[in-house]
This record gives structure tokens, sequence and C-alpha cells, in this order.
């Protein structure tokens, strides 16, 4: 059920909130939701809220702007990303104003505006929030189920990365020192 669904607000609302965003019918672009499965499989903390929204974060991302009582203290968005250079399988993390300006509009969380409603959530909401990304070998042009290799093994990584910040109970994903801490987690 859609959060702005809800008949009675949750006053045990999480901590932390973990959205794995992406389409499982197209290759690597289905890393998020992977990253979700895992965690599940895991186990999250009961103050931990993780949750497949596929192809619709920004609905989970206007509630969340519009309805003060559902936000969580931190959100993590989980995706797969397009750029050049980066090795397939790469895992890095950043907060939604140091992605590149050039990057802002054509990033892969679903065709932006979602890049300006995580930085308003964090500017005016005052919510801390994070992406934890991972290069995606190509994007299928056609169905194709399924990551790639180097994402099953992102997958691992970045569960790792995001249960040793949840143990920590600290949430810093600025991209200064945390890509150094993902490449450490194996």
């Amino acid at each position: 059920m859609h959060i702005s669904h809800k008949t009675h607000v949750d006053l045990s609302r999480p901590r932390t909130v973990i959205l794995g965003c992406g389409n499982t019918l197209l290759g690597d672009d289905g890393f998020g939701p992977a990253v979700i499965a895992r965690l599940e499989e895991i186990g999250l903390p009961q103050a931990v809220q993780a949750t497949d929204v596929g192809t619709s974060i920004r609905e989970q991302l206007i509630d969340y702007l519009m309805a003060p009582q559902l936000r969580p203290q931190v959100l993590v968005v989980v995706d797969a990303a397009y750029r050049d250079g980066i090795p397939a399988g790469s895992v890095w993390c950043c907060r939604p104003q140091e992605l590149p300006a050039c990057k802002a509009h054509d990033f892969s969380l679903h065709q932006f505006p979602t890049v300006n409603l995580l930085a308003e959530l964090e500017a005016e909401a005052g919510m801390q929030v994070a992406l934890v990304l991972a290069q995606a070998t190509t994007l299928p042009q056609a169905i194709a189920p399924g990551l790639s290799p180097a994402m099953v093994q992102a997958v691992e990584q970045a569960c790792a990365l995001i249960l040793q910040r949840l143990g920590e109970d600290v949430i810093n994903f600025s991209s200064s020192g945390v890509c150094a801490a993902a490449e450490g987690v194996s």
C-alpha cells in the first residue's frame, strides 16, 4: 500500500527508510530492488524500513514533503547509475547536492525532478538524505531481467556498506570518506 493511502498515522515511524529504485525487468536497473531484497534476507533493525519502490520514488518523496508526520530522520535511496568512466559494479555514496550539475537532470533515479525533491527534503524538511549508487554495465533496450555479475557483487557491497553505517548509527554518506569505506567492504 502506498504510504499516502494509510488511514492512520503510525507514530512509531522508522528512524531510517531505505528506498530501492529500479526496474527489475531492465537488467542492472534492478539494482535497488535487489539490494532491498538482500537487506530483508539479512534482517534490519526495527527502526529501519526497507522498501522496493520500483520506479515510483517520486510519489514516496512527495508524500514525505506533504506529510511531515511520515518523514523518517534518515532517507537512503539505492539505485543504479549510468556515468561515464566508472567501472561496472562500482559502489559509491553521495548526497543529492554532490551529483555533478550536468548529471542532475539525466541521472538514473527515474527521470528527475527526483534529485530536486531529495535536495528539498534535506534542505527544507531537515531529513538526512543519502544516495547509494552502483555503476550499471548497460541499460537494455528490451526486457532483460537479471543483474550482471558485476552488479550481483555490487549488491553485496552496498548491503555491507549500509549495514555498517546503520550499525554505527551514523549515516555519513558524503562522498568524502564513504567511497573509501565502500572499497574496503568485501
